[in-house]
């Protein structure tokens, strides 16, 4: 374990890197954000997630300021940045296309500085708090993240408290290219859902439940993702947090895989197309454009205060609250 500076933010604070490895991978994670930064596989001599090494692009208004980070208090968006919650109404930062909050807005998570409470050679512990009312949300909060390097696989734990009634639904948000090329055309893309969250032209979930079955969303059985997909959808894997299980994979043309573990009900995909058409600079020289990785967010269902058939995500006080996400890396 190595930890290192990692410039500092524009008001002075500086950021750090810490890396964990082990002899199967090494993973690096700023502070600021709780971003995995960097994950590189032993054998293949390529970064496997996008990131970069200049602070700004993290900061807010850079390119990749949610690229690897921990987002939430609410990940994903809630319709027109507004609910009504115990009986009062709750506004939050409309931040997004549509006048929707996505990923708790100016004061997401993605934008704080973590704490390190802990770190060995494959394990750091990072920590954060929010206050009542802080981006709107009710409730003092506190969050936790912790990586864990076990042989070729990273895991994930999210854990939450809060003093009052609340909403949460945390998710981190890496985008990932297993390939050497600068798109993920050609990845074969698995996930176990039956059912997904179709959108609107403002990237909000409708409301309805449709069957994958016959839809260009059908991933039971892995395909290639070419130009012609389109995503930026929730599959629906179960209707509550369940024990850590196999969700999905996506293998890269030579045949590096990942595979997702989580205990979340949601697994959002993301295609990246909104990156700037210039490209944004990135990893061992590479330039990030439109579809260059593809971001998986295991999550709850986006939106699930509008939606009352929705896996609920009001938390309580003295609630355990806990997210286990697992990536397992290998090569075939």
């Amino acid at each position: 374990m190595t930890r290192d500076p990692f410039g500092s933010l524009k008001d002075g604070r500086p950021v750090e890197r810490i890396t964990l490895e082990n002899d199967a991978i090494r993973a690096s994670i700023i502070t600021l954000g709780a971003t995995l930064q960097d994950l590189r596989m032993a054998g293949c001599d390529r970064p496997l997630t996008l990131g970069s090494n200049t602070v700004t692009d993290y900061e807010d208004g850079g390119d990749l300021h949610y690229f690897g980070a921990i987002v939430g208090p609410v990940a994903n968006r809630i319709y027109k940045a507004r609910t009504v919650f115990d009986g009062r109404e709750l506004q939050f930062d409309a931040n997004g296309l549509g006048g929707h909050v996505l990923h708790g807005g100016a004061a997401g998570l993605h934008h704080k500085l973590w704490q390190v409470e802990e770190a060995t050679q494959t394990r750091v512990l990072l920590s954060a708090t929010a206050e009542d009312g802080e981006g709107g949300f009710p409730g003092n909060r506190r969050f936790e993240a912790e990586f864990v390097l076990e042989g070729a696989g990273l895991t994930l734990k999210l854990r939450a408290e809060t003093d009052a009634p609340t909403l949460m639904n945390l998710a981190n948000h890496s985008y990932w290219n297993l390939g050497d090329k600068d798109d993920f055309h050609g990845h074969q893309l698995q996930i176990d859902a039956d059912t997904y969250l179709p959108c609107d032209d403002t990237d909000i979930a409708t409301g309805e439940i449709r069957d994958v079955a016959g839809t260009e969303m059908d991933f039971r059985i892995a395909r290639a993702l070419t130009s012609d997909d389109v995503i930026d959808n929730n599959f629906c894997l179960s209707e509550q947090r369940v024990p850590l299980r196999q969700v999905g994979s996506l293998t890269g043309p030579d045949g590096v895989r990942l595979g997702i573990e989580t205990t979340e009900p949601g697994l959002q995909i993301y295609d990246t197309r909104h990156l700037p058409a210039e490209g944004v600079p990135g990893h061992d020289g590479k330039v990030y454009r439109p579809r260059a990785g593809v971001a998986i967010e295991a999550q709850f269902w986006p939106d699930a205060p509008t939606h009352p058939t929705f896996p609920a995500i009001r938390m309580e006080p003295g609630e355990a609250w806990e997210q286990t996400t697992r990536f397992t890396f290998s090569q075939g």
